[in-house]
């Protein structure tokens, strides 16, 4: 086993809405104790670094610092990317590929050259096919370059979940694989509510029935969510930053821990060459090794689905 750091890095890399609030909640959390800015924007990621170091006095201790020049990335344990066009109303995360790409093109070998042995995690969407893209260009091994992939989403599932079964999020254990985005499934298959099977939950008394009438809701429930708070707000950024910060103090602790990140797939239930979410054991060493999990053929068959559908864009992209 890896031993945890005595001292840890985090570089943030983009000081917007997913930034600044995962550069919030790693604090608030403790997760490193140096957090590092970096935006184009010098006067905002500027701005930035000062509001969060005015609540120094609250959160565990921790240097913040920001810059416009990716020196202030030097040396990071771990790099979170989460620069890129943002999604629009109505736009899918499938349509801001380009502009993403590009920038990944434009912005991963510099901070290779400051970052030389950091774990990358790709945040910036659509994030299967960016995850994919920045493995390529950066030429470093696949498990150190992952996406935040369907951490999140299965998040979403698992509260939902709760709520409709009336029972504490943490005694529900359900993952959302595939895409992150409009193809993703849910493994119903494999899910657990207090240990005991989801497809053989009996309802509380008082409760709604889980059958695949609610299941189907729950499931389509979790794909538009995110277009909702888009929507109403403009930007998903809370969830997101705490989902993160999560998968970032898995990396920093060496956790073990399983997360649905989106990894390389190669011959994973006879998919291959593309990059998806299913359960993964996250640690310092990246996303290493995936888990198998159980699928039923329904299931399969939409994970493949949702491959066909990442990889054929990605290859419009050249990759």
């Amino acid at each position: 086993m890896t031993e945890t750091r005595s001292t840890t890095k985090l570089a943030v890399v983009g000081a917007g809405a997913v930034g600044a609030t995962l550069a919030y909640a790693s604090l608030a959390r403790g997760t490193a104790r140096n957090v590092a800015l970096l935006d184009v924007n010098k006067a905002k990621v500027e701005a930035e670094v000062l509001d969060l170091r005015h609540g120094g006095m609250f959160v565990p201790q921790a240097e913040v610092h920001g810059s416009d020049d990716v020196e202030v990335c030097r040396g990071a344990d771990v790099v979170v990317v989460t620069a890129g066009a943002k999604q629009k109303p109505g736009q899918s995360r499938l349509d801001l590929a380009e502009a993403t790409i590009g920038l990944t093109r434009a912005i991963l070998p510099g901070l290779v050259e400051v970052a030389p042995d950091a774990i990358y995690i790709m945040v910036t969407n659509p994030v299967d096919v960016v995850t994919y893209a920045a493995q390529q260009i950066s030429g470093l091994p696949h498990e150190r370059v992952f996406g935040s992939g369907t951490v999140l989403d299965s998040s979403r599932l698992r509260a939902a979940l709760a709520e409709h079964c009336g029972v504490a999020t943490g005694n529900v254990h359900a993952y959302i694989a595939g895409e992150h985005g409009d193809s993703e499934i849910a493994l119903w298959d494999s899910a657990r509510i207090a240990g005991v099977p989801l497809l053989e939950w009996t309802a509380l008394p008082g409760r709604p029935p889980l059958d695949d009438v609610a299941r189907e809701t729950i499931a389509r429930d979790v794909v538009e969510s995110a277009y909702r708070v888009i929507a109403g707000k403009g930007a998903t950024n809370y969830a997101v930053g705490l989902a993160v910060t999560r998968i970032v103090e898995a990396v920093l602790n060496d956790e073990h821990r399983v997360m649905p990140v989106s990894t390389r797939l190669e011959g994973f239930r006879g998919i291959s060459d593309v990059c998806l979410s299913v359960p993964t054991l996250v640690d310092a060493r990246g996303a290493t090794t995936t888990v198998a999990t159980p699928l039923s053929d329904v299931e399969l068959a939409g994970l493949r689905a949702s491959a066909d559908h990442v990889r054929a864009v990605q290859r419009r992209f050249g990759f």
